[in-house]
């Protein structure tokens, strides 16, 4: 690959794929060619069978997305040229007036596409899909998720260091009763997962949303409070993204915004729950990616995790949040009971 380099660009940065682009004979364009990490661990629910299949049935109806070529029988996503938000040279945490006003559109878009009209295959089977309009349904099921596949999954690796940090199986029990009573509101079509790394712009200053993987149906109120929580928006900017959303999702999918005023600080709380058992579990793991335990990288990673904490005591019912001290030494505990296991031994009793 090394010797057509003109043609083959990557690998990309990526947590799912390691992803390389490929430039089409003729200065055609250029497509992105994935192959799923090995032994990934993965922390969010996902809906669709095909991120390439999904995006066929958006073209014409949402159009900030990458279309789909057909290369040798195999489609495959365009790759978009340009700069994401977050590397973008004018940006702070402040969005331009015109990514924002792009990104209302796209919000809109999405609004206007409904279960019934989106005929594209899906994971789950239909027992284990919310009612449309049963928000708290779908609230559940994310938090069974999380509680199933994130935390009880990885419970005999990690079990230990959670309990340390003041999280174990009641936590999902105290978080379903902090969640509990959402308003119904029709569902519609979710990106869920809308940060700055998945907003391009290109040299026209047009706005594409990249990385469909995790999208789903469900309420569109979780895909406003997921925005808000990766984007980290000036207050201002905060508060006229809450107020733009609701607007233009009224005007396609009326309902879509109703009882926002309750209901998104929860939702957002629960994202900050919900970060907890994703940041604890790939924070240890980055301390150990070299050739032994990332000492340097040890207070970065308890400051991470501290605020990851403190940010959710209230939904998570924390007593108590340990501190920045406490949190190393269970990081350095952690690996220890790493390498004793590695050798037969055990640790955490």
């Amino acid at each position: 690959m090394s010797d057509v380099g003109e043609v083959i660009k990557g690998p990309l940065k990526g947590y799912h794929h390691e992803t390389y682009v490929l430039r089409l004979p003729g200065g055609t364009g250029a497509v992105k060619v994935r192959e799923p990490r090995a032994e990934i661990l993965w922390f969010d629910r996902r809906c669709f069978a095909s991120e390439e299949e999904l995006l066929r049935a958006l073209q014409g109806h949402v159009s900030c997305i990458p279309d789909i070529i057909d290369v040798s029988g195999v489609g495959l996503q365009s790759f978009i040229e340009g700069r994401t938000v977050r590397q973008h040279p004018l940006l702070n945490r402040r969005v331009p007036d015109a990514v924002f006003d792009q990104l209302v559109g796209l919000f809109r878009e999405m609004a206007g596409i409904t279960p019934y009209i989106l005929p594209v295959q899906r994971r789950c089977e239909n027992k284990d899909r919310s009612e449309d309009g049963d928000c708290g349904g779908f609230m559940e099921r994310l938090i069974t998720f999380s509680e199933e596949q994130v935390f009880k999954r990885n419970s005999a690796r990690f079990g230990g260091l959670f309990s340390e940090l003041g999280v174990d199986g009641d936590s999902f029990d105290r978080l379903r009763k902090y969640v509990s009573g959402l308003k119904d509101r029709p569902f519609c079509l979710l990106h869920a997962d809308l940060h700055r790394k998945n907003l391009v712009v290109d040299e026209r200053g047009r706005l594409w949303a990249i990385d469909w993987e995790l999208a789903m149906l469900g309420d569109p109120l979780y895909d406003l409070a997921t925005h808000l929580y990766l984007m980290r928006y000036p207050a201002a900017q905060e508060r006229r993204m809450i107020r733009a959303w609701c607007e233009a999702v009224e005007r396609v999918c009326p309902g879509g915004s109703f009882g926002w005023e309750e209901d998104l600080p929860r939702i957002r709380d629960f994202k900050k729950a919900q970060s907890v058992f994703t940041d604890v579990i790939r924070v240890s793991l980055s301390l150990c990616e070299g050739a032994g335990f990332d000492w340097a990288g040890l207070p970065r990673a308890g400051r991470t995790l501290r605020r990851a904490l403190a940010n959710a005591a209230e939904p998570l019912g924390l007593d108590a949040v340990p501190n920045y001290s406490q949190i190393m030494a269970a990081l350095v505990r952690w690996h220890l009971a790493e390498t004793w296991a590695a050798h037969g031994l055990h640790a955490y009793g």
